[in-house]
């Protein structure tokens, strides 16, 4: 088969394809990049061009891509066995992945209920914890409240919990909108407060509401440590501990979104580790295969799994998907944690961060550069530009730059792949440097 250029997979793509989270309008002036294929921290287009990953791939690609490890447990995997359902059956990588979960996790947590993506997660999450409730003779409780910019993804169950206008603008008479509290967001404290007190602050608004509507409510759900879609928005880790008391004093779930900021992202293997609590559902995704299939894990409690156990059907947690559990999902993951283990990735990461840190004092400098924060293997800094398209002007030129940048307005991020290697931090800096001047 010929191998086709950019410009004919652009063609193609477009009258085929309907892409995500795009105005499709867009690409008539604004073209797509087709990627023939990725190695390592990199991406490669049909014409030959490279693109360094500085955000994995929308934060999946621990690794790299074309990981020979991973690759060769899916070869091995695919002669094993490809699918089964799980619901009247069960397989070796199921079992193994969450029997290794359990290992993993912060304790207590031991039952692992699987799906496809971040959505289906928090779907599960919500039902579950709503669920327990009524089966515990609670039936009231079927609210639920997250943080202010909170993003827990696009289905509808999620958007409910979900604090982004343009979702709400676009969807909001089609779902049960959940009420919101202040964010702990560092950027968002008053100019005498430290990052602990503000946190603690917000954590006092968020025990009123508790006080108020306990009655009615399932659970408080999170993102642990950094709100992704808010500009990675980075708080305390005082504001977790205080919010495991709170849920634990007014009879509330605690469910950790760590979709995007567990598998060793903000440092730890679990971003809640570093309040040293347990939530009742721990949800991930992205990372766990590094970056290679779909799939999503929810983690709970004996406690929450023992209220469903029963004869009666109804009292069965009632979810489902066809692909719950693949084997050839699970293999990946396996093959993920394998590599955590063997290459001491969680130490090799602070490292890394300490390095990308140092070389980029230039850019921390520049006098258009505001609010510079890492955690972990996450780096954001706003920029004031005159530019109002920001965001797209800075993508346009990262691309010209042979890098694969995504700002969230006039948010800049980085959040590249663990093997990042120091040269390619140091062309990361500098070239993002220079985007920065241009823009400024």
């Amino acid at each position: 088969m010929q191998k086709s250029n950019n410009t004919e997979m652009v063609r193609r793509s477009l009258s085929a394809v309907w892409h995500p989270c795009s105005q499709m309008k867009h690409y008539e002036t604004f073209p797509l990049i087709p990627i023939a294929r990725g190695l390592g921290a990199w991406l490669y287009d049909f014409d030959g061009k490279r693109y360094l990953d500085a955000v994995s791939s929308w934060w999946v690609n621990l690794f790299g891509h074309s990981n020979p490890q991973i690759n060769a447990a899916l070869r091995e995997q695919l002669e094993q066995l490809e699918h089964v359902m799980l619901a009247g059956f069960t397989h070796e990588p199921v079992i193994a992945l969450s029997e290794r979960l359990h290992e993993l996790a912060p304790p207590g947590l031991g039952h692992c209920f699987y799906g496809s993506d971040g959505a289906s997660a928090t779907e599960i999450a919500l039902k579950m914890s709503a669920h327990y409730w009524r089966n515990s003779g609670y039936a009231d409780k079927t609210n639920f409240i997250s943080l202010q910019n909170s993003y827990h993804g696009e289905t509808l169950g999620a958007l409910s919990v979900t604090d982004v206008a343009l979702f709400r603008d676009a969807y909001g008479t089609l779902i049960r909108q959940q009420a919101t509290v202040i964010s702990p967001d560092d950027r968002l404290a008053e100019a005498d407060e430290t990052r602990e007190t503000y946190a603690l602050r917000c954590a006092h608004a968020l025990e009123l509401h508790l006080q108020q509507h306990h009655a009615q409510l399932a659970a408080l759900i999170i993102e642990p440590l950094v709100q992704g879609a808010a500009g990675m928005a980075m708080y305390h880790p005082a504001y977790l501990t205080r919010a495991r008391e709170l849920c634990d004093q007014y009879g509330v779930h605690l469910i950790a979104d760590e979709i995007a900021v567990g598998m060793g992202r903000t440092g730890t293997m679990f971003a809640c580790e570093q309040a040293n609590i347990t939530p009742d559902f721990l949800l991930l995704s992205k990372g766990i295969t590094g970056g290679y299939l779909p799939l999503s894990v929810v983690m709970t409690k004996d406690s929450i799994y023992q209220a469903f156990y029963a004869d009666e059907m109804a009292r069965g947690f009632l979810h489902s998907h066809s692909y719950t559990g693949n084997p050839l999902a699970c293999r990946a993951a396996l093959a993920t944690l394998d590599i955590f283990k063997q290459d001491e990735v969680l130490a090799a990461n602070r490292l890394k961060a300490a390095c990308l840190n140092r070389i980029a004092e230039p850019l921390r400098a520049h006098p258009a550069v505001r609010n510079w924060r890492n955690t972990g293997m996450i780096w954001a800094f706003e920029v004031m530009t005159p530019y109002s398209d920001f965001a797209q002007r800075c993508f346009s030129l990262g691309l010209q730059h042979e890098l694969l940048l995504r700002p969230m307005g006039n948010t800049v991020y980085f959040m590249p792949p663990y093997i990042i290697t120091e040269a390619e931090m140091q062309l990361l800096v500098t070239r993002t440097l220079h985007i920065i001047q241009e823009l400024t």
